[in-house]
């Protein structure tokens, strides 16, 4: 079965998965939806408090409006005069739970009477009748309403403690109530205790009396609890507890078993020893034949490996072999023109033979130096070069420049073959036409590096000093040929008094 082929990790990781994850879902849906009902429940529960106490303040209000409304208009009709206060309080004594302070004045807002100790305010205030006014008087501490009647008005107050019983009456949850008209605001209830850490405070404000005053309430809802948390977190638990259990089995199965065979891989060096497989790799049969996958795989490497090495061995004789013909074969042609230029009848003939003598010499020795960038794979050594170059120059000098000395004054550099070549070529060039225009005089040939992939050559000589005879053939040939190995070497020809500069590409360091 294609199952049977998936890897442990991933068997056990879908097997956990299929398991747990429909209960975890279903178990996380449900305690999510009972937080948010609980949560939704308290939240309108404390609202429902908040308004239920302002509707209390608003009833009351209400009732002792109305109540003083009623003795006052009794007064007005039944007594008159100074006996206003009398009459109203007789008629609010009847009924209960109504307080018994007020102001009466007249249309005009005269004060007429008072009864309970009220004392005036707000003379300036006129009410229709049947109109009623409400606010917050700091002065008395108490919210005041004044209430129009048939003849005259009427005003009242209601005290913290008289609001608080009526609240008190109605519901018992509420922490804070005050009261507001805009300007002032009255504290009816006040916060008595801090808030518990398992609730919150949840604060409205109410309308009341016709917009008039403004109920503000503070109402505490219950916080989500340790175990309610605990109940949304379960199907998390869960899932932690099964990717511990599921590490636990990867690790003992996998992680440490290719562990061990990581590092006998790590430890293995080609050729130097076999590749060691721990006997122990977990019950695991994958990483059984894992193991012995790699050492297949190993064996095999290290038998390419002999072939190719015994391949390259073999390429590399017949290299050898190669340069060391090629070599041999340039000798034999150095050998052969130096017999037939002793054997030439003119000077000229045999200062021909001469000159393509040293060129064949100087490629010879480009090549045999070539053979040994090959054996070292490192370049062609270009201060061996110019060595073996002067020593091949001055071996085969006419006889009247056998004393020219060839000082050397070269850095150790390699560049390839094409460079050396022409660098050689260059060198011979003009070592070749000094000796032959002057034989006394001697040269200087000096290489620097002047930068990470170049070096200066410069050859020095007095008879690089030209006499300014624009006629000398020879002069002209020497310089079209300098000119022609300068632009080989993708380096401008430096000619100075005495001097000629070119740039040669080299490794760098």
């Amino acid at each position: 079965m294609r199952f049977d082929r998936w890897p442990t990790g991933a068997k056990l990781l879908l097997i956990l998965s299929a398991a747990l994850l429909p209960l975890g879902l279903a178990l996380a849906w449900a305690a999510r939806d009972s937080l948010q009902e609980a949560n939704a429940a308290n939240r309108q529960a404390a609202e429902q408090q908040g308004r239920a106490a302002a509707k209390a303040i608003e009833s009351l209000i209400a009732r002792n409006a109305l109540a003083l409304r009623i003795a006052a208009n009794g007064a007005f009709r039944d007594g008159g005069g100074g006996g206003l206060c009398e009459a109203a309080s007789r008629s609010l004594a009847l009924t209960p739970a109504i307080a018994n302070r007020f102001v009466i004045r007249d249309a005009n807002g005269r004060v007429l009477c008072s009864a309970g100790g009220f004392e005036p305010r707000r003379n300036d205030m006129l009410v229709a009748p049947g109109d009623i006014r409400l606010w917050v008087s700091p002065e008395d501490q108490a919210v005041n309403y004044r209430v129009g009647v048939i003849g005259g008005m009427a005003t009242g107050d209601l005290r913290p403690a008289e609001l608080r019983a009526g609240v008190r009456d109605v519901v018992g949850d509420v922490r804070a109530v005050a009261i507001s008209d805009g300007a002032a605001e009255l504290p009816v209830l006040g916060p008595v205790s801090a808030t518990p850490a398992d609730r919150h405070e949840l604060e409205r404000t109410h309308a009341i009396g016709n917009n008039q005053l403004s109920v503000r309430t503070v109402s505490d809802v219950r916080r989500t609890t340790f175990f309610d948390q605990m109940a949304l977190y379960l199907p998390l638990l869960m899932w932690v507890v099964a990717a511990l259990l599921s590490w636990q089995l990867v690790k003992r199965l996998l992680i440490v078993p290719l562990g061990r065979l990581k590092r006998a891989v790590i430890d293995y060096r080609p050729g130097d020893q076999q590749l060691v497989i721990p006997e122990r790799l977990g019950p695991a049969a994958e990483i059984s034949e894992l193991g012995q996958a790699f050492e297949r795989a190993v064996e095999r490497i290290e038998q390419s490996e002999r072939q190719m090495a015994e391949a390259f061995e073999g390429q590399r004789r017949l290299v050898r072999e190669v340069h060391h013909r090629v070599k041999n074969n340039l000798q034999v042609v150095a050998s052969l023109l130096n017999i037939h230029g002793r054997s030439a009848e003119t000077p000229e003939a045999r200062a021909a033979y001469a000159a393509i003598g040293r060129r064949v010499d100087a490629l010879s020795v480009v090549h045999r130096n070539h053979f040994a960038e090959v054996e070292e794979n490192r370049g062609i050594a270009l201060r061996a070069l110019l060595v073996e170059l002067a020593a091949t120059l001055r071996a085969s000098a006419p006889e009247e420049a056998r004393s020219m000395t060839i000082q050397l004054d070269v850095d150790s550099l390699h560049t390839t073959q094409d460079a050396a070549v022409a660098t050689a070529f260059f060198v011979t060039e003009v070592v070749e036409y000094a000796m032959l225009r002057a034989p006394g005089d001697s040269i200087e040939i000096d290489l620097r590096r002047v930068g990470e992939l170049s070096a200066r050559l410069t050859i020095a000589s007095a008879m690089l000093v030209g006499d300014g005879d624009e006629s000398d053939k020879e002069r002209q040939q020497f310089g079209r040929v300098i000119g022609g190995l300068a632009r080989q070497l993708r380096s401008p020809l430096d000619e100075k008094l005495g001097r000629l500069s070119v740039d040669v590409p080299v490794f760098p360091d």
